[in-house]
């Protein structure tokens, strides 16, 4: 025997922007105000699907909900075999009708992206989208009304950044190894390239000393070792005897 054809539950749009109404305001009063950066890809490779480098040029202030409020998630500090990884993990939710409004109707994104990046000036953090969950709630009266966004800390690897906000494009300055940021450029924004294409870097800029380590060891283990091993000699373990 079916449903009760008298009721219908599914199609009350009525209902339906009601909870909406709710939920945005919810939003409003325990969320928090967050930047929205949208990534733009270049030189997609079509085959993998994928972009060597991506840029973040406008960013977007909109409220959002911290739904892991307790704490991280994710396997937080993580010892794996090629490094110490932090794995954490935070699920922000966004009403749909307030993405539509405040950044789909200027980046024509139907949903948010992964890829995309969330700066939460509460912890000074920057987040990158790794999974969208577009069914957070399951169809209250027969609609969404939040996205569950899974966000996890972001590692900077060259990325060009002009949000906008400060916090965010000093990275850029700080940890870019791009050599066309440190190229010389024309009165009209171009590089200019030597013959083989490569771009004329800033005299000032130097590259051996962006690639130091300042936490590194080996000058201290060096001079340590010096006093022990006397390598100017053929065999220093022997007694004068070759």
């Amino acid at each position: 025997m079916g449903t009760n054809v008298f009721f219908n539950n599914f199609k009350n749009t009525m209902e339906q922007t009601l909870i909406e109404d709710l939920v945005i305001e919810s939003i409003r009063i325990y969320g928090h105000d967050v930047f929205y950066c949208p990534r733009t890809l270049l030189s997609t490779d079509e085959i993998l699907n994928e972009s060597p480098l991506a840029e973040y040029n406008i960013s977007y202030e909109i409220d959002m909900y911290i739904k892991s409020y307790d704490s991280y998630e994710g396997d937080g500090q993580f010892l794996s075999k090629f490094n110490l990884e932090i794995r954490d993990q935070m699920t922000l939710s966004i009403a749909i009708r307030t993405f539509n409004n405040e950044i789909g109707q200027y980046t024509a994104q139907i949903r948010p992206g992964e890829g995309d990046l969330i700066y939460i000036p509460m912890v000074g953090r920057i987040l990158i989208i790794k999974y969208v969950q577009k069914t957070a709630v399951f169809y209250q009266m027969g609609a969404l009304q939040t996205y569950d966004l899974v966000c996890e800390p972001w590692e900077y690897s060259s990325e060009r950044l002009n949000t906008g906000v400060d916090a965010i494009d000093s990275i850029e300055k700080k940890l870019t190894l791009n050599l066309a940021s440190y190229s010389i450029l024309t009165n009209d924004g171009y590089s200019i390239n030597d013959n083989l294409g490569w771009p004329i870097i800033q005299e000032k800029f130097d590259f051996v000393e962006q690639a130091i380590d300042w936490y590194e060891d080996n000058s201290e283990i060096q001079n340590e070792s010096d006093g022990i091993l006397d390598f100017t000699e053929l065999n220093p373990f022997s007694d004068g005897v070759y």
